[in-house]
């Protein structure tokens, strides 16, 4: 058997190399010549652990090989981005692009996969169309479904084999074809439906957690108005056995949950006003934090502010869709002097990240904790005080304990917890 990848990405590179760990010979395609450079060099140029090792063993068995354009295989993989345009529509041109690239490749009886998150419908009215201009027919001569990944960025690989998966095709043979190709590495179970209903589901899942972060985020703001500590309202409230409410935070990040919900509200408009709201509540988050942030240092003659996190979430060095950079953004409108830290993240579009975190403290006025990085909960706080011109530690991600932070000589304050005190700082 040999399988083609379009697209090398986070999602389609791990595939790549899983299936190539599993005796099948695999041709990864992407048209971004340095990415296909660097793997060809067996280096990475995305951060997932354990994949580096991994991909150097595929390579060497001889079942792993990379390129810009496809080349004749059994089965195509279609794992492209489809990110969303700035009126919030889904942009679908790379799987446009990415289908009409293996066209020339085809054979009867291929299978062709779409793994990308796609609005519901994408496989039979976007997909299915484009590979029938090859004169083969979908559902007869080529069997065709939709497969998405449900996985989480540092646990990637770990999540690919063992979580279950869904199998969507355009017909009965495509769903079981499907399944035989993911089984040969999947220890989950492989649920097989139809096309529409799997992406439905895929979109679905991370619906479902957006509207709950943004819950979260609504309840921190009552929260910050009637003057409780929403952190402690949640713990309390999820010891009833049939309640799981999810944490506030800074906005909500990454190339799923920040973006996918989008295509539900442009496939029914209409009915979508709660899926709509959430995003709006999520995506408005960001400035909140900037506002209080400069509500936090008022006063302060010329201030800076250092910022601990660019990633959206901790562990990793995936900084797509990052609330995190929309408060740098928003902090910088305002006139706000900001140095960054990540460990995981070298952003070339920020000019003022630190290599140390006692480098962005210096003489900052507000210490900001944007990431839940093990490395920042684990802060020498009273290493960190001296170097500051004001203490202040503002924290959106409830990580470090207040009496802590105080016995180190910090002001501390956090999301969802009373009203800044803009005087915070003159006490």
């Amino acid at each position: 058997m040999k399988l083609v990848v379009m697209g090398l990405g986070y999602i389609g590179l791990p595939t790549a190399v899983m299936f190539a760990k599993h005796g099948v010979k695999v041709h990864g395609v992407d048209i971004n010549e340095q990415v296909v450079e660097t793997l060809q060099n067996k280096a990475l140029h995305i951060e997932e652990p354990g994949l580096g090792e991994m991909l150097v063993e595929a390579i060497d068995s001889g079942n792993l090989t990379f390129g810009t354009t496809p080349v004749p295989a059994d089965g195509f993989i279609i794992a492209v981005p489809t990110p969303v345009n700035p009126d919030k529509s889904a942009n679908l041109n790379y799987v446009r692009s990415a289908t009409k690239m293996i066209n020339p490749f085809l054979q009867k009886d291929n299978l062709v996969v779409l793994e990308s998150t796609s609005p519901p419908g994408t496989t039979l009215k976007v997909l299915a169309p484009i590979l029938e201009e090859t004169g083969l027919k979908v559902g007869k001569d080529l069997h065709v479904a939709y497969s998405p990944e449900r996985v989480l960025p540092g646990k990637l690989l770990e999540e690919l084999v063992n979580n279950n998966r869904i199998v969507g095709g355009v017909n009965a043979k495509s769903s079981i074809m499907t399944e035989r190709i993911y089984k040969i590495f999947v220890k989950g179970i492989i649920h097989q439906t139809d096309a529409t209903t799997a992406e439905m589901v895929k979109l679905m899942e991370n619906t479902y957690r957006d509207v709950n972060i943004a819950l979260a985020n609504e309840l921190a703001r009552i929260a910050e108005n009637v003057g409780c500590d929403i952190w402690k309202a949640v713990e309390l409230a999820n010891c009833h056995p049939r309640v799981n409410v999810h944490s506030p935070g800074p906005g909500v990040g990454g190339h799923c949950i920040a973006v996918d919900p989008w295509f539900l509200v442009e496939a029914s408009p209409e009915d979508a006003t709660l899926i709509r709201t959430a995003r709006s509540i999520n995506d408005g988050v960001p400035e909140i934090v900037a506002t209080q942030i400069k509500e936090c240092i008022d006063g302060i003659d010329q201030p800076k502010v250092a910022l601990l996190g660019l990633a959206y979430k901790g562990n990793i060095g995936d900084a797509r869709e990052s609330p995190s950079i929309t408060i740098l953004q928003h902090l910088q409108e305002m006139g706000i002097s900001c140095s960054v830290h990540d460990p995981y993240v070298l952003d070339k579009r920020i000019t003022n990240q630190c290599e140390t975190v006692e480098q962005t403290v210096q003489d900052a006025d507000c210490l900001v904790l944007l990431t839940d990085h093990n490395e920042y909960k684990e802060l020498d706080l009273k290493a960190l005080t001296p170097l500051m011109r004001h203490a202040l530690l503002y924290d959106t991600k409830n990580m470090i304990d207040k009496e802590k932070a105080e016995r180190a000589g910090f002001k501390y304050e956090k999301v969802g917890k009373s009203q800044i005190n803009t005087n915070l700082l003159h006490l």
